[in-house]
């Protein structure tokens, strides 16, 4: 299938807008997803050809951070394994049946994150200074992460909100620590997804590939914006994205 330029560059900065949007709280991939819909994919190939932006994305993102030094790894083993699982699984069942079974759960999910972030923001996000627990003396955060690890693999869009009630509301790392992790974390399932996807024939390169070249960018742009700005900013980045990716996933 052959793209205009115009398709080329809109699809480029929705990537770029979604790349901004995953690194800062979650939710981009309720516009990247429709826009490669409205190019004529049906939704099983708009979901893994998705995959391609997320995954290279991940990359920019988790390279930035470690960079700053902002990417915490000392628990990572204990992260990795739910998250791998779960992963693996929703992968699977994304790879041979329609990919709307956990919407209602994950809209259930971002009204939480955002009605706490709201009305308890200090459940969800620690004051500084707060020592991280580990998966081992938390074991719902266990649980939360085999939740976003099996969603991401299946459906991804919204994961990032899941991620983040793990890491910032049940470990207590702070809002870059835990948008950093998120970041690592989908750079591990979203890799498990595409080599599914791909072994399925299901992802379309050529406007995956454009799309990631905005992701990437998005991504570039959002770990700088995310090591300037606040805590409360972001605070409040994060409600917004949780109601509008809450719409999204009402509507679509």
């Amino acid at each position: 299938m052959e793209y205009t330029l115009i398709e080329a560059v809109i699809l480029m900065g929705l990537g770029l807008v979604a790349g901004v949007i995953n690194v800062l709280a979650g939710g981009g991939s309720n516009l990247t997803v429709p826009a490669l819909m409205v190019l004529g994919m049906p939704a099983d190939i708009a979901n893994a050809t998705n995959r391609v932006g997320i995954f290279l994305q991940g990359i920019i993102g988790v390279t930035g951070f470690k960079r700053h030094k902002k990417l915490p790894t000392g628990d990572f083993k204990a992260i990795l394994v739910p998250t791998l699982m779960g992963g693996l699984a929703g992968s699977l069942m994304a790879a041979y049946t329609p990919p709307v079974l956990l919407k209602y759960i994950l809209l259930g999910a971002m009204l939480s994150v955002a009605l706490i972030v709201l009305v308890r923001p200090n459940i969800i996000i620690p004051p500084a200074g707060t020592i991280p627990f580990m998966v081992s003396e938390r074991p719902q955060a266990w649980w939360l992460l085999l939740l976003a690890g099996f969603y991401g693999g299946l459906v991804q869009a919204g994961v990032g909100f899941i991620l983040i009630a793990a890491f910032a509301g049940a470990l207590r790392y702070d809002l870059v620590a835990s948008n950093a992790l998120k970041l690592l974390t989908t750079l591990f399932f979203t890799g498990i997804a595409l080599i599914i996807f791909i072994a399925n024939d299901q992802v379309r390169w050529i406007p995956g590939l454009i799309l990631a070249v905005g992701t990437m960018l998005g991504a570039h742009i959002g770990v700088k914006l995310a090591l300037k700005v606040s805590q409360n900013t972001l605070k409040w980045f994060l409600f917004l994205m949780t109601l509008a990716a809450s719409a999204a996933a009402i509507f679509f």
